[in-house]
């Protein structure tokens, strides 16, 4: 007899009744625990930085319980301390290469946004946003050898600016860095001589220049020194007001501005050939994309997280804020990235985010079945009155609890027969 009540029940619940909620609203990981205060940890690349810290302040505002420390310490440092265990997550510019892969098996690469890098310099004569470079101009500065400010290679590109017959300065990180594994990326890309020589990494030789850490050191040499010139993220040369280079593109058409819409033409169509999290990223690249309109330094930014986050995480329910905070990241997060000129990141590379996110467990344990709520959530049936009926269904709650809390919310208005 319980049997077919359940049955009768279970059908008036979730069919005949009509919640009154948007039938496409998102599925998502379970919310952490309000009577509980988690303290998260992350640490890595400052490209994204000032993204992150606003998310920070943004996810707080709404889940007042959960605290996150991301500490700005440059890609490499945040995959050092992601291979140590030291972190609940870790953000790099740079997909984790195999040899780092092997150091941190079990580790899924979950995109958070696309970023630009920009060419900074500080030359008194020249306005700002009023110099052009060619991939030959950036290539020989910062390989040394064009080296004043009015060479030919410079000045056919910059007619009407007054370049002056100065010694040119060159400032790039110290520290282990995405935005140098982007910048010299982009180098290697368009320089057989530089890919030869040099290569592409968090850290190269570098034939000459001053160094310094992080985007706000490199800025900080800019800034203080005339006739310079480096390389620092987008949102941080705009924050900070500072001149910057039109690259021209790849296509060799057009000066292009770093901006939303050319750093979002340059990720244009990639998201089709993009691996899975769990997979090799170390071939995908948006620098030097083909296309009119694309900026040439463009770029994704990844968390690095484990699928087992016992080893990283306090108990399962810190583990469960994790993953919440990084789904609430790549998705409702997402609209705060343009305010910092961020590209949000395109419905599939959001869905291969939640795919990955759908593998991490803790001590083998699932912590968020993400094509069972996907389902639910696609019959516009809330996960509150979901796991009312799963609680009534295994004898949890009695069937007056059950009938009495039904027809409240009719009552109410929150649902409709």
């Amino acid at each position: 007899m319980r049997t077919k009540i359940t049955s009768i029940l279970l059908i008036a619940t979730l069919v005949a009744i009509v919640p009154q909620f948007d039938a496409n609203a998102e599925s998502m990981p379970d919310t952490p625990d309000a009577n509980v205060e988690f303290n998260l940890t992350g640490a890595g690349a400052t490209f994204p930085f000032p993204l992150i810290d606003l998310w920070r302040v943004e996810y707080k505002n709404v889940y007042d319980n959960v605290n996150l420390n991301y500490q700005s310490i440059g890609s490499g440092g945040g995959i050092k301390q992601h291979i140590e265990g030291t972190v609940n997550f870790a953000a790099s510019d740079k997909p984790m290469s195999e040899a780092e892969r092997d150091l941190a098996t079990g580790t899924l690469h979950i995109p958070e946004a696309i970023g630009g890098v920009v060419v900074v310099y500080n030359i008194p004569e020249v306005p700002n946003k009023g110099l052009k470079l060619t991939a030959e101009a950036i290539d020989g500065i910062f390989l040394g050898e064009i080296t004043k400010w009015n060479d030919p290679v410079i000045t056919a590109e910059n007619p009407g600016l007054n370049l002056p017959d100065k010694e040119i300065v060159t400032a790039h990180r110290s520290d282990g860095s995405g935005t140098t594994f982007i910048f010299t990326d982009y180098l290697s890309v368009t320089s057989p001589t530089w890919d030869e020589q040099i290569g592409k990494g968090k850290s190269v030789p570098w034939p000459n220049g001053l160094a310094a850490a992080g985007n706000e050191g490199v800025a900080g040499i800019v800034k203080t020194t005339e006739y310079s010139i480096g390389y620092v993220e987008l949102a941080y040369a705009f924050q900070t007001g500072m001149s910057f280079a039109f690259i021209e593109n790849a296509d060799k058409t057009a000066f292009i501005e770093p901006t939303l819409d050319s750093i979002s033409a340059a990720s244009s169509g990639v998201a089709d050939n993009l691996p899975a999290s769990e997979d090799s990223w170390v071939p995908v690249s948006l620098v030097n994309a083909p296309g009119p309109d694309s900026y040439p330094l463009a770029s994704f930014t990844y968390l690095l997280v484990y699928d087992d986050l016992k080893p990283v995480t306090n108990n399962k329910e810190q583990a469960k804020a994790v993953i919440h905070l990084i789904h609430w990241m790549i998705t409702d997060g997402q609209e705060f990235a343009p305010s910092l000129l961020y590209v949000p990141l395109a419905d599939k590379v959001v869905e291969l985010g939640k795919q990955g996110l759908s593998k991490v467990t803790y001590d083998g344990e699932q912590l968020w079945d993400y094509e069972a709520s996907a389902e639910a959530a696609d019959l516009g049936i809330p996960k509150w009155i979901r796991d009312n009926a799963k609680w009534w269904s295994e004898g949890l709650i009695t069937d007056e609890d059950y009938i009495n809390g039904l027809q409240y919310l009719i009552q109410q208005g929150i649902l409709k027969v």
